[in-house]
């Protein structure tokens, strides 16, 4: 990285470094629900504070551990384990809380520093490469001291140029986050809408009623019955069939891949967690949803380009639409299919062992037009809020480096913007 900027200690420039420790009792002594919260590495993401997984502690506990009281702004740095080096900053909707002792606070004197900026420079490739090797050099386990926290060397611009920089990644930054806010509730649509035709029924009980089920034309309403026949999963709409599994579709196995093996490109490289790297080639492709088979058993993903899925994988293959397995497979209890004690597995033939109230063509089509729809939105965000990542992360180093200066950065963003 340039000097274009005076770099400076950021120990030197700290109004606290810190990290903090476990309740009294460990997991035993977590609540349910406030009043405190317990900020933990899950927490501790490069793309922002994620508040799945939160633990919540007592007051008397927290009253422990009032040295490491977080503050809105603070900068949150995981400094153990394999999620070391990432980092986000405290949002005041997540206090009052504390830390755990995987979690370090720095909070930096603001007459010298933004925390913003700091964030940003931690987060940039530069600095993530340097703490990942920092803490690799242990002697057992990955991990930041405080001392190596201390001893970080901080570009030091003028801080109305911090500002000014960290205000200019933050548009970005709050734009992708609106376009994943979307998605989620995108998602959650397309997921509300299966439960009401596939799980409640509801427009079968509407038609018993004598009224046109909610938000429905007449037309769609018309492809349901207006009664109930037993099954083997209870009552069931009268003319749907109670099917397995692999009679209307097939979990491929995916196929080994190791990182030495992979050639650049742009291919999504897909194990049990998700994205693991990118290949030249595909293994699939057309869209299909990914399921974890072993390590994070039964996690789902769906993908719209091509891509390569892993022998830690299953991919799906049916002359059904994909979007209601996709959907279906969500409320089938996957994750709680392992199967293997020595390494979490997911059992194929258990899966196609299970059953499903299986509707006519129509409803199957007209659910999937409705879903292709959502799920078109879905991806276009995506892509979107691909560019304005990768625009993010070009713009960081030159920015933070005085590489570039502030108009020309604004105008690169006025460009991307939609």
């Amino acid at each position: 990285m340039s000097a274009e900027w005076n770099w400076n200690r950021l120990g030197d420039h700290c109004i606290k470094i810190g990290s903090g420790s476990t309740p009294t009792g460990g997991k035993d002594a977590y609540l349910e629900q406030w009043p405190f919260m317990l900020i933990r590495s899950q927490n501790v993401h490069n793309d922002g504070f994620k508040p799945s997984g939160l633990a919540f502690i007592s007051k008397d506990q927290a009253k422990k551990l009032n040295g490491v009281a977080i503050e809105a702004g603070d900068v949150l740095l995981n400094i153990t384990g394999d999620s070391v080096a990432r980092v986000c900053l405290a949002i005041s909707h997540y206090l009052p809380a504390r830390v755990n002792q995987h979690v370090a606070i720095i909070r930096p004197n603001p007459s010298v520093f933004d925390s913003r900026f700091v964030r940003y420079f931690l987060a940039s490739d530069y600095q993530q490469d340097l703490m990942l090797s920092l803490a690799a050099a242990g002697a057992t386990r990955n991990a930041l001291t405080k001392s190596m926290i201390e001893d970080f060397k901080v570009p030091s611009p003028p801080i109305e140029i911090q500002r000014g920089i960290a205000d200019t990644l933050s548009v970005l930054d709050d734009r992708i986050t609106l376009l994943r806010e979307t998605n989620a509730t995108l998602e959650a649509i397309a997921q509300a809408l299966f439960k009401s035709w596939f799980v409640d029924f509801d427009p079968v009980r509407a038609k018993m009623e004598g009224r046109l089920p909610v938000g429905m034309d007449e037309a769609t309403a018309a492809l349901f019955p207006d009664s109930f026949e037993e099954s083997e999963l209870g009552l069931v709409p009268r003319g749907w069939r109670v099917a397995r599994l692999d009679e209307f579709m097939e979990l491929s196995y995916g196929k080994a891949l190791k990182a030495t093996d992979r050639n650049a490109g742009n291919v999504p490289v897909y194990g049990s967690g998700g994205v693991t790297g990118w290949h030249n080639d595909s293994l699939v492709n057309g869209h299909s949803v990914i399921i974890g088979r072993k390590g994070t058993v039964g996690s789902l993903y769906w993908e719209d380009k091509p891509f390569f899925p892993i022998d830690t994988t299953y991919y799906v293959r049916t002359s059904s639409p994909m979007t209601y397995c996709y959907y279906l497979l969500q409320t089938l209890g996957l994750t709680g299919m392992d199967t293997d004690a020595a390494v979490p597995g997911l059992n194929r033939s258990n899966v196609y062992r299970l059953l499903a109230s299986f509707p006519n063509t129509a409803v199957l089509g007209a659910f999937d037009n409705v879903t292709n729809t959502i799920r078109a939105s879905i991806f276009r965000h995506n892509e979107q809020a691909q560019t304005l990542t990768i625009l993010r992360d070009t713009l960081l180093p030159r920015l933070i480096s005085g590489q570039l200066r502030l108009p020309d950065a604004l105008k690169e963003i006025e460009g991307a913007l939609p």
